[in-house]
């Protein structure tokens, strides 16, 4: 498992650590072991992008330390904080005490935070800025949410090489770095990593597609496993292929109550959102409607919706009796959420989020949302404090369709 170095353009290097065990990672274990890929761009302004896993930190700024004098490294790029790529820069930081960290905006606070980096100089890059490294120029390029928002991809634009971090990786502990020269088709790796980490955030993949869609890229050198130097727009194009919605004739239901219509305005976003995405919607004032027709909507559709207003500590109207109709209904397989505006404490979202619960429907959770995505901005239940006006409000809203959009039209 030792840091290890190669050549793969002209004064561009690959340091990597091969770990050949069974890896514990995302909750999963990989069993055929992983890579992790940092990059040394041996330039007037020596240059690494990215680096390993915290756990072989000093090991990797050692060999690092054989391959250039670490007090000349001018730059260090972080593509995304997660600590399997930016934990080797606890190691390096303090021996490059030159290097100045590039990343994007949001990334700065966490990686300030995670290695005590706070009086360290930092230069913020936005989507589609560049930097000269004396002889190479770098182009970067926001992607977020593949798969934390504050993740980027490099490009070299003279060896167009794109080093995209996580995105089209493979999880496999490489005996020979390329691609090309595995000695088995490197396919199922590729789409299983695929799977497993990036296709949770599938809609952003159309931002990485319109980011590097005009790029003339030579080499992809992700930060783990094969580096892909052949068939290139093949790997690009099989993201595009995973990411599209294949799954057709979805339904949603949304039942609510509201008092002054701020309910009503979050159920007009969640309705506008899932059509937006080819779902069939279904809106029921559970005040004005019957509950025959709304529990009939109810047991036709994928994905239900449950909100209301708070008024002493609970929910209003007839939305108690849905609720508990649903209790004796087999609603398995079906996704559902509870929502809602309040001006005080908003029990009554809770209180919904309970009564989902002892159905037999998969609930959504901010829990399970961060325990299967790693994603921070989608909530569930969906709180709203007074009425929905602000951009944020909306963003928030609209995240949380989104989100069950995205799974009911997952082709996996």
């Amino acid at each position: 498992m030792s840091t290890q170095f190669k050549k793969i353009a002209e004064d561009t290097f690959w340091i990597g650590k091969i770990d050949n065990r069974q890896v514990p990672f995302h909750r999963l274990v990989l069993s055929k072991g992983t890579t992790y890929n940092s990059y040394l761009l041996k330039t007037g302004k020596p240059t690494v992008i990215d680096t390993v896993d915290m756990e072989f930190g000093r090991e990797y700024a050692e060999c690092l330390g054989e391959m250039i004098d670490l007090l000349d490294i001018h730059y260090i790029v972080i593509n995304h904080t997660e600590p399997d790529h930016s934990g080797g820069l606890a190691a390096l930081a303090g021996k490059a005490a030159n290097a100045t960290i590039v990343c994007t905006e949001i990334a700065v606070p966490e990686l300030q935070e995670m290695y005590k980096l706070h009086s360290r100089n930092f230069l913020v890059v936005k989507d589609g800025d560049k930097l000269d490294i004396g002889g190479k120029t770098l182009l970067f390029k926001e992607t977020p949410y593949l798969h934390t928002a504050e993740t980027m991809i490099t490009y070299c634009i003279e060896d167009q090489i794109l080093f995209p971090c996580d995105i089209f990786s493979t999880h496999v502990a490489v005996e020979n770095l390329f691609s090309d020269e595995a000695g088995f088709d490197i396919t199922e790796d590729f789409q299983g990593y695929y799977a497993a980490i990036i296709h949770p955030h599938r809609r952003y993949v159309r931002t990485l597609l319109e980011a590097v869609n005009d790029l003339e890229i030579r080499m992809i050198a992700p930060s783990h496993g094969f580096v892909i130097r052949e068939d290139i727009r093949k790997y690009i194009e099989m993201y595009a292929t995973l990411s599209r919605e294949t799954t057709q004739g979805k339904k949603a239901a949304i039942v609510y109550t509201t008092i002054k219509n701020s309910t009503k305005k979050m159920t007009k976003i969640i309705q506008d959102c899932l059509q937006e995405n080819n779902i069939a919607t279904e809106v029921w004032d559970a005040d004005k409607s019957s509950a025959a027709d709304i529990l009939n909507s109810i047991a036709s559709a994928d994905a239900v919706f449950i909100g209301s207003s708070t008024k002493y500590a609970d929910m209003i109207g007839n939305l108690e009796n849905i609720l508990k109709e649903m209790q004796n209904m087999n609603l398995e397989g079906k996704l559902a959420a509870a929502f809602g505006s309040y001006g005080w404490s908003g029990e009554a979202i809770e209180v919904i989020q309970d009564y989902l619960n002892g159905t037999n429907m998969t609930v959504q959770s901010t829990s399970d949302v961060i325990k299967s995505t790693g994603m921070t901005h989608v909530e569930f239940p969906l709180r709203i404090r007074f009425s929905p006006k602000e951009p944020e409000k909306v963003q928030k809203i609209k995240n949380a369709a989104e989100f069950v959009s995205d799974l009911l039209l997952s082709s996996f």
